[in-house]
């Protein structure tokens, strides 16, 4: 073998593992990179929806004419002239279809102009009068409409019990029962939901440029509402600014944006402003969190109950999986896990970043750390005294767990094991905090293509969607390296919904599904090419593959990812002000293939975790029923003042054999898991005062502090 050859092969198996830069990098810092409201298509127009004004009740009139009589305004869509709808799976979609109002900001008109200046001036010249209804919008644990539904978002049984819950707790030595609380908090993506929809009535065909998730399910529902053929309906999402979980389904914007072009017979870009998202894109539902814990003096949990309370809509009920996790995380043999909702006159609550697991595990996790403070035990060994053998709720084997290996790794990283008392630094207090982290597995099934051309370069085609992850890097690295070849010689086309089926950008699954079919398809490309003799024919060699027999196999092992975070603070006494200084997280998430996406994951998890401890909440205006807190000025969003500079992500080397070729797990997700109860039992450590209510505020901190504290110590 050459020099050079050897050069090329260790280069390939160099592929999976290394951190290759993304590869459309520059394309975004440089601005060419094109999204869904950039598409400058000819006669464009603009439409500018109208929220409803009224937190419940019916409209009665809907006046147009000083909106129609603006310069170039094309036409106004109300529930008395919009087209009529075909069925979809959420009745949310179903926009101006009646007079019914089920929420403030609900769209109830949708004006169109041939510029976005002149469509928001239409829209707010629209005046609808209405029949308002009492409604009620306030989430309490005694809410006389609470009920326990069949099942929770992901599928899973709303209640389990095992054992006695109760007579354990009872008996427990040490016992802990305390209450938490989340608040709503949303889904704020750098780029706002937008489509362009182009709907081409020669061709019979509709083309749509969508901020979402996944085109796939977006041109199915597309097509069902306008009683279209799928393959007469293209949806395309070649970046995507964000998501989190908001654009994981099809959103008002796109159906809006398809009804007035079919109405205009012109391309109609359809952007929502910020301040309308909170209302109609989803939201993490707020939770309140009852969690009982039951310990012998040595550590060992004896009984484990989480009841969840969270609300839905009347719109379609979407209920957070909160309690779930507690059935996976530590061995127990008496527990309850359980959810009650209410459904109140709310937006549809929806998937936010690692739903369910992220308020869940807050409140889990720092019970434990209450627990570990009545035993006056420390967490990091709480917590590995009572690791379990096999999942607590299933009885399956893990199919890999490493929880204790990232616990101590991170323990001796962070310095745990010298964690010095809380102390105090003129007027701030100083103290540190931990939390463990988990995030299940999932695979979902993909089709994939690879081409492989005359000229030696390959194609390779998968409709994954790219929402700012690194997806497109990752999936080209998998592809090279099944495929042998330098990654340079790899293109990737994604983001297409005429490409082979694939599942949305969701639930950490995205590399683990996509790859799976790109892995299949370029192996069996390989394969081909093995077998064929000559030249390569002008159209090149093609070969597919589809993972739905393999993906939807039912494991015998319970899949999960894991972690540990570790978090320093800082409380002013005089401002009330939390800062925090160092934070720190291990990972087992299966093989990482890019450790610089992966990192830059992690990382972003842990940042939405600090957001999420110290400064996001939205609260519901009882009077007028709408979320106060609607922009980027009253949400506060961390930025970079708001993250110490000493925030590291690192990962234990896992190698898992019952997930993927690729042995991969999710990685999207597990970062923010857990990240806000290490800060907040860190700022308990600091204060010496336990605060069960996120976020962190200012005005929380002093209140406790005023209540008798000020001077460091533990909880």
């Amino acid at each position: 073998m050459s020099s050079a050859s050897a050069t090329l092969d260790t280069a390939v198996e160099a592929l999976l593992g290394s951190p290759v830069p993304r590869r459309e990098g520059r394309e975004k810092v440089t601005g060419t990179a094109l999204y869904a409201a950039e598409r400058h298509l000819p006669r464009r127009a603009y439409g500018w929806p109208v929220p409803a004004t009224i937190a419940r009740g019916r409209i009665t009139a809907v006046d147009t004419a000083a909106a129609l009589a603006l310069p170039g305004v094309l036409g106004v869509l109300t529930p008395y002239d919009a087209p009529r709808l075909g069925p979809s799976d959420d009745p949310g979609l179903q926009l101006l279809q009646d007079l019914r109002v089920p929420h403030r900001g609900w769209y109830v008109a949708l004006a169109v102009a041939d510029t976005l200046e002149g469509a928001r001036a239409a829209a707010d010249a629209v005046r609808v009068t209405y029949e308002a209804e009492p409604h009620d919008v306030v989430l309490h644990e005694d809410h006389p409409g609470l009920y326990t539904p069949q099942e929770v978002n992901g599928g899973y049984p709303a209640h389990r019990e095992q054992g006695d819950p109760d007579a354990a707790f009872a008996a427990a030595p040490v016992r802990i029962d305390v209450r938490y609380a989340v608040p709503p908090l949303h889904n704020h993506a750098m780029e706002p939901h937008a489509a362009t929809a182009d709907w081409d009535t020669e061709r019979g065909h509709l083309t749509v440029h969508d901020s979402c998730q996944g085109t796939t399910v977006v041109r199915a529902v597309l097509a069902g509402l306008f009683r279209l053929p799928e393959d007469r309906v293209t949806v395309l999402a070649e970046h995507v600014g964000g998501g989190f979980g908001s654009k994981g389904t099809p959103r008002p914007h796109v159906v809006l944006a398809v009804m007035a072009s079919r109405l205009c017979g012109r391309p109609v870009t359809v952007a929502l402003p910020r301040q309308h998202m909170a209302a109609t894109v989803g939201h993490r539902a707020p939770t309140l969190h009852r969690v009982r814990l039951g310990a012998r003096a040595d550590g060992t949990l004896t009984s484990l109950g989480h009841e969840v309370t969270t609300h839905t809509s009347r719109v379609r009920e979407f209920v957070e999986q909160a309690a779930v996790p507690a059935r996976v995380m530590y061995a127990v043999q008496d527990s309850r896990t359980t959810h009650r909702v209410a459904a109140l006159d709310v937006p549809t609550p929806s998937w936010m970043r690692a739903p369910g697991e992220t308020p869940g595990m807050y409140a889990l996790e720092s019970a434990m750390d209450e627990l570990a403070d009545a035993l006056g035990m420390d967490p990091v060994e709480l917590r590995v005294r009572n690791d379990p053998a096999a999942e607590p709720d299933s009885g399956r084997p893990f199919s890999s767990r490493h929880l204790v290996e990232c616990l101590r790794e991170g323990a001796d990283r962070f310095g745990w094991a010298g964690r010095r008392p809380p102390r105090r630094e003129g007027p701030l207090l100083i103290g540190s905090g931990m939390a463990a982290a988990t995030y299940p597995v999932y695979i979902a099934p993909a089709g994939a293509r690879a081409h492989a051309r005359p000229d030696g370069s390959y194609l390779v085609e998968v409709n994954a969607t790219d929402i700012g992850t690194g997806a497109r890097t990752v999936l080209s690295q998998i592809a090279a390296d099944a495929l042998g070849v330098p990654l340079d010689a790899v293109k990737l086309s994604l983001g297409n919904s005429a490409l082979p089926a694939g599942p949305v950008a969701g639930g950490s699954a995205g590399t683990a599904s996509w790859g799976w079919a790109v892995h299949d398809a370029c192996t069996a490309l390989t394969e081909r090419l093995a077998r064929h003799r000559g030249p390569l024919p002008d159209t090149g060699l093609v070969a597919s593959a589809d993972t739905t027999q393999s993906a939807k196999q039912k494991s015998p092992y319970a899949r999960h990812a894991f972690g540990a975070h570790f978090a320093e603070v800082q409380a002013d006494t005089v401002t009330g002000e939390v800062r925090v200084r160092r934070m720190l997280g291990v990972f087992a998430a299966g093989r990482v293939l890019n450790p610089r996406t992966a990192r830059s994951q992690f990382i972003g998890g842990m940042v939405m975790g600090l957001g999420m401890a110290l400064t996001e909440h939205s609260g519901l205006d009882p009077a007028f029923g709408d979320f106060a807190e609607r922009d980027l000025a009253a949400y506060h969003v961390p930025v970079n003042a708001d993250v110490p500079v000493a925030i590291e992500a690192h990962w234990i080397d896992e190698h898992d054999k019952h997930l993927n070729p690729m042995g991969c797990k999710g990685i999207g997700e597990i970062g923010i898991v857990g990240a806000a109860a290490a800060i907040g039992n860190a700022v308990s450590r600091a204060t010496g005062r336990r605060l069960r209510e996120l976020p962190l505020t200012p005005d929380r901190v002093l209140s406790a502090l005023g209540d008798g504290g000020g001077s460091a110590g533990g909880a």
